[in-house]
């Protein structure tokens, strides 16, 4: 019997989901090792249990953007840094046919790289989908370093809980945020929403054992 189109869609989807949990376990081994960081320590900083932490570093579990945002702040790094390739030669161009699309298994929100992969440069530039009626809530503790984002919306109206001020952004609004504080990402609108994040950060200071 021949599989469908969906059927072999599924199955990609499947494998490219593989491949970026994998890209992401390496990148959370690599930068815990960096920082002289054990598990029980890693855990402590980022309020995730070290049993999860285990499972993400295997590459054994699809973790959710709220799990993995809690990780980068407790590695003192964006949650896009977490997405980056570190085994890929650095080069200054990056093409779309490229890039790699992760899908959030909790909110079905989507979000892919644009910037150059390892590209010593201190931007990240992000997109963005979200679904309609989706929520992505981000507890935004304190890092060891200091991230700014802005927030472009390319398509549809997203509303931002930034602490506890609430923005309603329509196509074309930029918002400006530092990273310090609760952030909530959510779209009321029966369509999808789409946006661009641009974010720079310090170098992550050496953090104790």
């Amino acid at each position: 019997m021949e599989d469908s189109p969906s059927s072999m869609q599924d199955r990609q989807a499947s494998g490219a989901a593989a491949g970026i949990d994998a890209r992401i376990a390496r990148r959370v081994r690599s930068l815990r090792a960096d920082l002289g960081m054990t598990l029980d320590a890693l855990s402590r900083c980022s309020r995730v249990s070290r049993s999860m932490l285990s499972l993400v570093e295997r590459g054994e579990s699809s973790p959710t953007a709220t799990v993995l945002e809690k990780i980068a702040s407790g590695l003192g790094v964006s949650l896009a840094t977490l997405f980056e390739d570190a085994g890929a030669p650095s080069h200054p161009l990056s093409r779309g046919r490229e890039r790699s699309t992760w899908r959030d298994p909790q909110s079905g929100y989507l979000r892919r790289n644009i910037s150059p992969v390892n590209f010593p440069s201190p931007i990240q530039i992000v997109e963005v989908t979200l679904p309609a009626g989706a929520r992505v809530a981000y507890e935004g503790d304190a890092r060891a370093v200091s991230i700014h984002q802005q927030i472009w919306v390319r398509q549809g109206r997203i509303e931002v809980t930034v602490g506890t001020v609430i923005w309603r952004l329509e196509t074309d609004d930029c918002l400006a945020m530092r990273l310090d504080a609760p952030v909530t990402y959510r779209n009321r609108s029966r369509s999808q929403a789409r946006y661009i994040v641009v974010i720079t950060s310090e170098r992550p200071r050496s953090v104790a054992r």
